[in-house]
């Protein structure tokens, strides 16, 4: 363990919540807790520093798709007025340095624990309470115990036989090395073209000797028109922050972009070509947002695929590896959309070749090659961009045990079970933050981290003063909200994509729709009138067993 947390617990003192992760939901959950509620709290974190997604992936090029204004916390006027973001999209250095910032400035670090992976969590039925183990062999307990892992940490590892043979280096963009990785004149071969794939592929291009990009499934990517914050900017954008950061809690993406109300099958060819030339030049990520219909009608869906495809077409110089760039299996928006600087022009560069392994899979590696089913490729460096097992993978791969010692694992053998995407039945005192059935990944998570730290507190909160303090989602409301959340997928494009919203990027994973599609501001007004109907769908009693 390199760092003790001062909140001290014990199965025989324990703290009233332990939380387990330390990026942005972890530390919002302690400085709620802690500083507003007056909860005991320690927090868990596997990495030696605090940080979560933003602390591991260090690859060149990583930054926010989501501007860094919206990309922040909104509950500290202080903390606003002591930081400048100074770029549109911040990168992943600035990112963790605001991390950083928000940790020294509330004090977060005393109640820290890092360097210690949750290894098991199992409820005591007796004691009402969490008993928790780490990889060091530590054991600490709590009443509650709130799960702030993230949608993208589990790394997803090769699988790919004889990795270990390979003489060279290999990386992982989700777990990248801290000190400075040399690749300057090496011969590269980066394998996934899915978020990180498009951001690291231009920033190693104009410094390696080769760089050959393997890729599967091509990826929509429009333009993140990134640029430097000058002071006027962030001038105009202290002025408005309270009014902007309003318009985020009660939109349904969580996005400053302001969503346009009318179907893209309105408009005349002319009007619709001339409004995504429009937002191609200026809206980033907010290019979905272009028409209300792209993800709910694919001849809506099929104009902005077509016009995505038409601009790969103008960046690409060449014609085969242009078309092999263009998505033409799933809609546009069904998969997670990228920004990019630079991504399709970066296959003009004749250090670069494209290998479609879709045609021709990966089938080994050797000590100074990566093989498909037709090629020999020799490197010097592998650079797997193949992501997470999202969504569900860090909350199964720790042994989670509930009532009656049922584990978790078992509980979500079909795909996840949540009321609201924040509660299990069977796991009572266990939350989720940001988890499978609510919004997560669909909008602006950083939005949903808040909203759901205040839900937890009061609900917490309230069931103490009612000296009901053990609170456990009812079997019958789990079931109908994960209805309700099959239903609204139903109704929309996300079912047409092998994505990792589905389960598809692991094999044997249950292919089930995971988060909640219905927005930030329909599911915002669900959990209020959940609150305001006494917590429906919820049991809460003075013992875990009701009594």
């Amino acid at each position: 363990m390199t760092q003790r947390d001062r909140t001290t617990s014990s199965p025989d003192s324990p703290v009233d919540v332990i939380v387990v992760g330390a990026g942005f939901a972890g530390l919002a959950l302690l400085r709620s807790f802690r500083d507003e509620r007056g909860l005991t709290v320690t927090v868990i974190e596997a990495g030696d520093d605090i940080g979560g997604v933003w602390y591991w992936n260090r690859y060149p090029g990583a930054r926010c798709d989501v501007d860094s204004t919206d990309y922040s916390y909104s509950f500290s006027p202080e903390l606003d007025a002591t930081w400048d973001w100074t770029e549109r999209y911040a990168a992943q250095p600035e990112i963790l340095s605001y991390i950083h910032r928000v940790a020294e400035l509330y004090d977060l670090r005393r109640d820290i624990t890092l360097g210690v992976r949750v290894t098991e969590a199992v409820y005591d039925e007796q004691a009402d309470l969490w008993v928790v183990r780490g990889d060091d062999g530590s054991v600490v307990s709590g009443r509650y115990l709130v799960m702030a892992t993230g949608c993208l940490s589990a790394v997803k590892r090769p699988d790919l036989p004889g990795v270990e043979d390979f003489t060279g280096t290999v990386l992982h963009t989700a777990d990248w090395p801290k000190d400075k990785v040399d690749l300057v004149g090496k011969r590269v071969g980066v394998i996934g073209t899915g978020s990180s794939g498009i951001q690291v592929i231009p920033e190693i291009a104009p410094v390696v000797a080769e760089l050959v990009v393997f890729q599967r499934t091509p990826t929509f990517s429009v333009p993140a028109h990134h640029y430097v914050l000058t002071d006027a900017d962030r001038a105009a954008i202290r002025t408005e922050l309270p009014a902007r950061r309003e318009r985020l809690r009660r939109s349904s993406t969580g996005l400053s972009v302001p969503a346009n109300p009318r179907s893209a099958l309105e408009v005349t060819d002319e009007e619709r070509q001339a409004y995504y030339e429009e937002q191609w030049n200026s809206a980033g990520f907010g290019f979905l947002l272009a028409y209300s219909d792209l993800l709910i009608d694919q001849a809506a869906n099929d104009t902005a695929a077509d016009f995505i495809r038409g601009k790969i077409a103008e960046r690409v110089d060449d014609p085969a590896t242009a078309a092999l760039l263009s998505p033409r299996t799933y809609p546009y928006g069904a998969k997670r959309p990228c920004v990019d600087t630079g991504f399709y022009e970066t296959f003009n560069r004749p250090n670069v070749t494209l290998v479609d392994i879709s045609a021709s899979p990966l089938v080994k590696v050797t000590e100074t090659s990566l093989h498909t089913t037709t090629s020999e490729y020799g490197l010097d460096v592998i650079v797997f961009a193949t992501g997470f097992d999202a969504m569900t993978g860090s909350l199964l791969r720790p042994d989670i045990r509930g009532r009656g010692g049922q584990p978790l694992r078992q509980h979500w053998a079909s795909g996840p079970l949540t009321y609201l995407g924040l509660a299990s039945a069977g796991f009572p005192n266990m939350f989720v933050v940001a988890g499978p059935g609510s919004p997560s990944l669909l909008g602006n998570v950083m939005v949903s981290i808040e909203q759901h730290v205040e839900f937890l507190a009061d609900l917490i909160m309230s069931s103490r003063a009612a000296k009901t303090p053990v609170i456990e989602a009812e079997p019958e409301a789990e079931a109908a909200w994960v209805a309700h959340v099959n239903r609204l997928a139903q109704g929309t494009l996300y079912l047409a994509a092998a994505s990792y919203y589905l389960g598809a990027e692991v094999p044997g994973k249950p292919r089930v729709f995971m988060p909640y599609a219905g927005g930030l501001r329909r599911y915002r007004r669900e959990c209020e009138e959940v609150a305001a109907d006494g917590y429906r769908g919820f049991r809460r009693t003075s013992t875990a067993e009701g009594n």
